[in-house]
């Protein structure tokens, strides 16, 4: 089983920006140091909710400062970027790296983010599978071009090239961010790993991998390539001695912190979406992920590994708001929940 953290850089009420960015770094230096496998970073504009304005820039710090520890974006948001210069950036990093960064693309909202980045709705409503092939392809083969609705350029060549700079490890993972059948089927047909959403419990998460199976076959993919998917599962992580103790640092910190976060969303095109209710959401996820003792932590990852066949997870571990108690919560699952585990 393979537990990574993941860091939105959230701006908690009362706190600076730089405040959360550093929290965000020194999450992932103490994951490392905590023998945990990942960090995945997650990626906003103009919010609150995460101060991360760019995933994939934030995991070239963190691959700098670290040794061990696979980063990886969760996601870079792919209708707000083109995706050749995503992939160049991703290459980059999997090379320089040894082959240690992930990339994880979604979707994204109908945020106004693509009216500042002049990608436009429909980057959102129907690019997205045209972006992704094109991303892969360029991760996977030594020249591209395209011709394509919204992309279309002569052959060039792909420098550096993945594959043949690591011949062991044949191009960064690509993992996809998947919220709904399309979405799952989209990512099944490419043969790509899933990002599940931590709003989301055990039942729902296995009927969606059934679903990628089963779509991940009738493509065509081998047996052995479709039971081996390295699917991810994010989540929430609060250890406390006492159970209650877990569940009141979250619901102390995140309904103000997600009220003022999802507030901020505003829509491109003035359609109006319905934010979930911060309280009711910070009590879900208590009740949906591993929130409590060391050892409740431990049953609770075993369960949704068992019950998901799912054994890369992704937790949120910043949900205090607090540096030093992110600290703390990040050591404790290293050093008394990951051995319980194993």
């Amino acid at each position: 089983m393979r537990v990574g953290s993941f860091v939105l850089a959230a701006q908690f009420p009362g706190q600076g920006q730089g405040e959360a960015l550093h929290r965000a770094v020194r999450t992932a230096e103490v994951s490392e140091e905590a023998g945990l496998d990942a960090v995945w970073l997650a990626e906003h504009h103009f919010v609150p909710y995460g101060t991360c304005p760019s995933a994939i820039t934030l995991a070239a710090l963190l691959l700098g400062r670290t040794r061990r520890l696979r980063v990886g974006t969760a996601v870079s948001v792919l209708p707000t970027a083109h995706p050749v210069a995503l992939g160049e950036q991703a290459a980059l990093l999997h090379v320089t790296s040894g082959g240690r960064f992930s990339l994880g693309v979604g979707r994204g909202g109908p945020w106004v983010d693509l009216e500042v980045f002049g990608t436009g709705l429909a980057a959102y409503e129907t690019g997205f599978p045209e972006s992704l092939d094109l991303l892969v392809r360029w991760l996977r083969e030594p020249s591209v071009s395209a011709c394509g609705d919204r992309f279309g350029f002569r052959e060039v060549a792909v420098v550096p090239r993945p594959a043949e700079a690591l011949t062991d490890v044949p191009g960064p993972e690509v993992v996809v961010a998947c919220t709904s059948p399309a979405s799952v089927r989209l990512a099944a047909e490419r043969g790509l790993p899933m990002l599940l959403g931590m709003h989301v419990g055990d039942e729902e998460k296995a009927e969606m991998i059934a679903l990628w199976q089963r779509g991940a076959r009738s493509a065509g993919h081998p047996d052995d390539m479709v039971r081996d998917a390295a699917h991810v599962s994010a989540g929430v992580c609060q250890i406390a001695d006492r159970r209650a103790d877990a569940e009141e640092t979250l619901l102390k910190a995140m309904p103000g912190w997600l009220k003022q976060g999802l507030d901020a969303h505003v829509t491109v095109d003035g359609r109006s979406r319905r934010m979930r209710d911060p309280l009711a959401y910070t009590e879900l996820l208590c009740g949906l992920h591993p929130v409590g003792t060391p050892q409740l932590c431990a049953d609770r990852l075993a369960a949704t590994a068992e019950r998901t066949g799912i054994t890369r997870f992704a937790l949120l571990v910043e949900g205090s708001g607090d540096l030093a108690a992110t600290e703390e919560n990040v050591r404790r699952l290293g050093t008394e929940v990951l051995p319980r585990l194993s």
